[in-house]
Parts: structure tokens; sequence; C-alpha cells
């Protein structure tokens, strides 16, 4: 019997909310979606809270009833759009906001208010997917890797997802071996900041900024050289340790380095530290899907092509799925697997113990 759910997810870029409707019966299927910028205001407070500040609990608690209504209002915007009424959807799968994410100390923060977004949609809502995988031992992301392999395993081709959001994280599916993944490094997240930084643009359009500079190997050399490029999986990262912050620490050893090769260095740093990862998996990958924001980045997709010969290249797009609304999918996914009880880690992933079900339920 199908189901309907609707996920929502909020990334590391801070951009908007995407929010996915999906049907869920024997295979996933996106039914309709709906996106709603990030106001500038509640993206700066978020931001923020990403770094340490002072009275950050009031300010974290503020910030997610602004983020959870406007979660609300595109849930309703959405089931208004498709003629439907909340006693039709199962659950909403809500992934909240990460504003800290260390697994290396045993915690991870997303805020989101489900309470508030239940009594606000009247709708089930499930959430805190992350904590229970990391109190089994595990990093807590990637947790899309489960989803990817129910999307995109036809038992063909030995085939590899690779989302390109603030973070670049690749799932790797072999129909001999179980399914694995982890995060490569900083996916939009750097190439944002700078191009904010220097141009007051919010991002970097086909990569056409990236694609006017030339990279300068050294500071790319110096770049790769942190320890999270230097150990294997599982692992997973986020603004903790790649941020402007940490690129300008770098910077100070290239006085007088045009911005715009800057820019073009740190695409190249998302491009190698994807191919590197994929090759030090040692799959045979013969195709690359590509999902998230980067996959219209045409600088990026060109770059991984080159560096990857062997490889078809594509957005999922080629597979018969939109790459903006993968991971928002995945949410919804991940609510129906935490209502039947389907655990939906892959210790494989993120090195947990065992098998989990996760997430938390707040009842309609």
């Amino acid at each position: 019997m199908a189901h309907f759910y609707i996920g929502v997810m909020s990334g590391t870029s801070l951009d908007g909310m995407d929010i996915a409707l999906l049907e869920q019966d024997d295979r996933p299927r996106l039914l309709a979606t709906h996106y709603i910028p990030m106001p500038a205001d509640l993206r700066a407070e978020l931001l923020d809270l990403c770094a340490t500040g002072s009275d950050e609990l009031a300010r974290a608690a503020l910030a997610e009833q602004k983020w959870v209504r406007l979660v609300a209002q595109g849930v309703l915007a959405l089931l208004q759009e498709q003629n439907m009424v909340a006693g039709q959807i199962r659950a909403i799968g809500s992934h909240g906001q990460t504003i800290r994410h260390e697994p290396a100390r045993g915690f991870t923060i997303q805020i989101g208010n489900p309470a508030l977004l239940a009594e606000l949609t009247e709708i089930t809502v499930v959430t805190d997917f992350r904590r229970r995988d990391i109190a089994a031992g595990g990093q807590g992301a990637p947790l899309v890797p489960a989803f990817h392999e129910a999307l995109f395993d036809d038992n063909r081709d030995r085939r590899a997802v690779l989302n390109v959001g603030g973070f670049t994280n690749l799932t790797l599916i072999e129909s001999d071996r179980p399914v694995s993944g982890f995060d490569c490094g900083p996916g939009n997240v750097l190439l944002d900041a700078w191009i904010q930084a220097q141009r007051n643009l919010p991002f970097d359009r086909n990569g056409d900024w990236s694609a006017s500079g030339q990279v300068n190997d050294l500071l790319l050399n110096r770049l790769l050289a942190d320890p999270f490029f230097q150990t294997q999986g599982p692992k997973s990262t986020g603004r903790e340790v790649f941020n402007l912050a940490w690129l300008n620490r770098h910077l100070q050893q290239f006085p007088g380095l045009a911005a715009e090769d800057v820019q073009a260095t740190l695409l190249e740093l998302t491009a190698q530290s994807i191919t590197q990862s994929l090759q030090s998996a040692q799959t045979g990958t013969i195709e690359l899907l590509v999902c998230g924001g980067g996959a219209h980045n045409q600088a990026l997709m060109n770059r991984l092509a080159a560096l990857l010969p062997n490889t078809r290249v594509s957005s999922t797009a080629s597979f018969g799925v939109d790459p903006d609304w993968v991971e928002a999918m995945a949410f919804a996914w991940l609510a129906h697997c935490c209502l039947e009880s389907v655990p939906a880690n892959r210790p494989t992933v993120t090195g947990a113990r065992g098998l989990r079900v996760l997430g938390a339920i707040y009842p309609a």
C-alpha cells in the first residue's frame, strides 16, 4: 500500500528549505516539490550559531522557532498546490538545521522544534535521525547512502552517487558488497564563503568565476594536507573544520594571490578531494551520478569528468531524478523507515556498531 511522506532538508549551504512530497510503495517516487529561500536575517543567525557565541541556548531556541514556522509555511503551501490535506500525509521527515556536528566528541545538534512543526501542520513529524547512529559509535553522517541504494541500485553497474552541497559525500553501490560511503570534504561551503566575501554574491553560478582563475598548486597542496583528507572512512565533517577562517589562515602564506585564483583553487580542492576519495575506495566505479547544488556547477562537472576519464559523470537527472531534490526525498524516506521500524543507517558508512532504526516520532 502506498503512503505519502514529506521530506524537509535544510543543508549546510543555508540557502533555503527543500520540501519534497514522496509516494512510498515498492520504490520511492517524487511527486511534487516546494522551495523556500532562507531569509537573510535567519541565515545570518544560523551561521552565527554554527560558531561559538554568547547566549547560544536562547538564540538557538528563537532561531529554530523562525526556522520551523518557515518550514510549516512551505509544507502547507505544497499541500495546497497539490490539492491535498494534512490527513493524507503519513509523516514529515525533518532533518532540521545542523548548527554543530562533532561526532569525535560524541554529539551532533540539529535544531527544528518538531513538536511545533507537528502542531502547526497537524502531521506526524519524524526527526533527530543522526543521534542514534552516534550513540551506537557511528559518525551520524552521511545518512543518505541507504536511500541512494534504494533509489539508484539496479544491479547492473558499479555506481557511485555524489552529493555536492555545502560538503560532499559519496555513496558506493556495488552488487557484490554492502553499500558504503563517507564525506569527502568541502563542497560549496568554501566556494560560497569566498565569493560572498570578495564579490558579495551568494554563489558562483556555473562555476564561471572559478573558471576565470588559475589554480595555485602550492595553496592547493597546503589545503589538501589537512588531516581530514589523510584519514579513511568512516568519516564526516562540517563547518567546525572547513570554514572561511580556516581558509584565511592558509592564505596568510600567499599574500597578493588574486581572488579568482583562490576561487579556482577551491574548486580544484573540491574536485580533487572527491576523485581521490573515489579512487582510494578502489571500486572500479564506471558511473558517477551527481546531485545537490554542485550538479549545476558546470566547471566542477567538467573537472570531475577530466579527473575521472574512465567514469561516466552525469547529474542524477540522467537517471530520472532531479538533483535538487534527492536529499529532501531521502528524509521523507527515512521517516518511512522509522515508522516501519526499518534500520536506515549503514555501519559500513558511519562505523556504527550495527544497524539501527533512526529517528524520533512526534505524533500529530
